[in-house]
């Protein structure tokens, strides 16, 4: 990564986009990137690692540092993985005992959009839903 990540906000929930491959020369800065989301008042880090094929051990050490640090605040982290390869290296290493892992940035965000968003971004994130007594046909 060159430089600071900027996160995508849904209400108080920051998303953040990770490289395709985290190791020792990006690490340090993903855990920054994420801590950053931390500091600036998420109640809910993710970790969109979607499009992340390889992560190492430097990675691994990251993503433990911020959940424990997160979680300190006050704040969570949950990763949206999909990439066997990832998901089969956060399970070897227990991570997953540790951190929720999710298929999906839509799955890791579950219900927690409709708590934390404000309804604007709720409404733009999600369908809205039909009233059911104004679909119910009017007599008359």
């Amino acid at each position: 990564m060159s430089g600071e990540r900027q996160p995508v906000w849904v209400g108080r929930v920051a998303i953040m986009t990770v490289p395709a491959e985290v190791d020792t020369s990006n690490a340090a800065q993903l855990r920054e990137d994420l801590l950053s989301a931390v500091a600036q008042g998420a109640s809910l880090v993710i970790a969109d690692m979607s499009a992340t094929t390889f992560c190492d051990s430097a990675g691994v050490a990251a993503l433990v540092r911020v959940v424990r640090q997160a979680a300190a605040s006050g704040s969570g982290l949950r990763i949206a993985a999909s990439a066997p390869v990832v998901t089969r290296v956060l399970a070897l290493t227990g991570v997953d005992k540790l951190i929720e892992i999710y298929p999906s940035v839509a799955a890791a965000l579950g219900d927690d959009i409709a708590a934390d968003a404000t309804d604007e971004t709720a409404h733009a994130v999600l369908p809205p839903q039909a009233d059911p007594e104004e679909s119910a046909p009017q007599p008359g």
